[in-house]
């Protein structure tokens, strides 16, 4: 049996469509504010492979509130990993591009060296630690810029002040992936088949093709849905947030096509079937 952290969060909910079978706990199920809740879970119900698909992704709240991060994005998948490690189960984990500092032009190796701008990032880069540290046969999957049909994401804000509005400003100097959630889930779904079979883990990077600006994003968005607002290029200093933002997401997914055969997907193909699913 495979066993999910997360349930109504992007990425759960795609698991969920390929893997009608897996058994999902939600925050009811198994609060990843308490970690030793998550250990519990995988010891009672010893899956056989075990994917944590849920995160405190609120990038600009977490810079107040970094203990709750912590807990959720650092301590409870070393819990997680550690008790996979006891039962001798694979573990895949998903994690970020914030693990970066977001520098230069380069696409991001897993090797490279790490530098969180903010909390999040620190949180997350913590619970790769953590599961490094357990010692568990275990996958790190670092993705970006994830959009779907569910939940709040930079498609469906689009969408919705493409709408309401003839002009918008959007941030062109950060670079990077978007990656539907979809394929995602057939990446991991992939990967826990592999990994029950034997395969070693490793940190990994998965990211939708080509690399693109946020503007450039929205204009395709806008260019498949049929609407027509000016999109006029700013930079990041021209939209501040709490929490700064890398401004280099690109990542080197290499790796993952050489070990899982898995490839990039195209995110431009990506997005028209969660527009398809969005009308209906």
């Amino acid at each position: 049996m495979m066993l999910v952290f997360g349930k109504t969060g992007q990425v759960a909910r795609e698991l969920a469509r390929r893997a009608p079978d897996a058994r999902f706990l939600g925050r009811d199920d198994a609060d990843l504010t308490r970690p030793e809740a998550c250990r519990d879970a995988i010891m009672e119900l010893s899956p056989s492979v075990v994917v944590n698909a849920a995160a405190y992704t609120a990038v600009d709240k977490a810079e107040t509130d970094a203990d709750t991060a912590m807990l959720v994005n650092g301590e409870a998948p070393g819990a997680m990993a550690r008790a996979c490690a006891a039962l001798g189960v694979p573990f895949l984990h998903v994690s970020t591009d914030y693990v970066f500092d977001g520098s230069g032009e380069r696409p991001w190796q897993p090797g490279d060296a790490t530098g969180p701008l903010g909390v999040y990032g620190a949180t997350k880069l913590a619970g790769e630690e953590a599961v490094r540290a357990s010692r568990a046969r275990a996958a790190i999957l670092r993705t970006s810029w994830v959009f779907s049909a569910h939940g709040a994401n930079f498609v469906k804000t689009m969408l919705r002040l493409g709408a309401e509005r003839d002009r918008l400003t959007i941030v062109a100097d950060q670079i990077g992936g978007p990656t539907p959630a979809a394929a995602i889930a057939d990446a991991l779904v992939s990967m826990a088949g592999q990994m029950q079979a034997g395969k070693d883990g490793g940190v990994y990077h998965f990211s939708g093709a080509p690399d693109v600006s946020w503007a450039d994003f929205a204009r395709e968005i806008f260019a498949q849905a049929g609407l027509s607002p000016v999109v006029e290029d700013i930079p990041t200093s021209a939209y501040p947030t709490p929490a700064r933002r890398p401004g280099n997401s690109r990542m080197n997914c290499d790796s993952l096509l050489a070990d899982f055969g898995v490839a990039r997907p195209d995110w431009r193909a990506g997005l028209a079937k969660v527009l398809a699913e969005l009308k209906g």
